[in-house]
Order: C-alpha cells, then sequence, then structure tokens
C-alpha cells in the first residue's frame, strides 16, 4: 500500500526555516545531512500526527519572485486543531512581522483557515 512519505521544499535560509516550523509549529527537527560534494543539506522535520517535512537547501538555487500564482507547489496546509489555535497562531505570526495573505476564514469547501507567508514566501495554511 502506498501512503505520501514527506515533502520535501527548498529553502535559502535552513536554520530560519527549521526555527519557523519548530517555533510557530512544534515540529521535531532531525540531524542535519549534509552532502559536501554536492553543497547539499537538509532536515527532517517530523510534527506529532506522524507527517514529515523534508527542508533543504544548496548554493545555486532559482528564486521565484511569487509563489502565491505559480505551477506546481501551492502550498503547505498544517492543521493545529483547533479554530482557537489557528487564530492563535495566525495572530503570533501576525505579530512576528510575517506577511499575512488570508484569513481566518471559514472556505467556501468548509474549512477555517488562514494563510502567511514564511520567511522563504512559501504559503503555509493554517487550518483545524
Amino acid at each position: 500500500m502506498a501512503h505520501l512519505n514527506h515533502i520535501g521544499v527548498y529553502v535559502r535560509d535552513i536554520e530560519e526555516a527549521k526555527h519557523f516550523f519548530e517555533k510557530y509549529f512544534d515540529a521535531k527537527s532531525g540531524e542535519k545531512y549534509h552532502n559536501p560534494r554536492k553543497s547539499f543539506s537538509s532536515y527532517l522535520l517530523s510534527f506529532d500526527d506522524g507527517a514529515t517535512l523534508e527542508i533543504m537547501t544548496k548554493p545555486d538555487l532559482n528564486i521565484l519572485t511569487d509563489r502565491t500564482n505559480n505551477y506546481g507547489y501551492a502550498h503547505i496546509s498544517i492543521s493545529v486543531g483547533s479554530k482557537r489555535k489557528v487564530d492563535e497562531i495566525t495572530k503570533r505570526l501576525n505579530d512576528d512581522g510575517y506577511i499575512h495573505l488570508d484569513g481566518p476564514r471559514v472556505t467556501g469547501d468548509g474549512y477555517y483557515e488562514s494563510a502567511i507567508l514564511d520567511a522563504e514566501g512559501n504559503v503555509i495554511e493554517i487550518t483545524i
């Protein structure tokens, strides 16, 4: 039986990205992996429900200027368990200066969520 193992996202500042997911979403980081031959580094971040996110970096990345309207990767949605937590984390992110895109609100398909940009410009949805 197939299942999704993890999602991988390239970032410019791997330490800042790790800190972001640990601080706001209680992610737990494994040891940093580094391949000097390829100038590649990564962390596997795990969440309480078993989901895993791999954040990766290398020096020759191309930068997208608008990640809200491109083919391919669209967003990461993180479930925080309650409407109160969605509101609380959204407020903390707003207070800490992250760009607020939308919500908190009930979407047309019934989800309660908000959306922000992380420090790398990746869209993060915060939902119940």
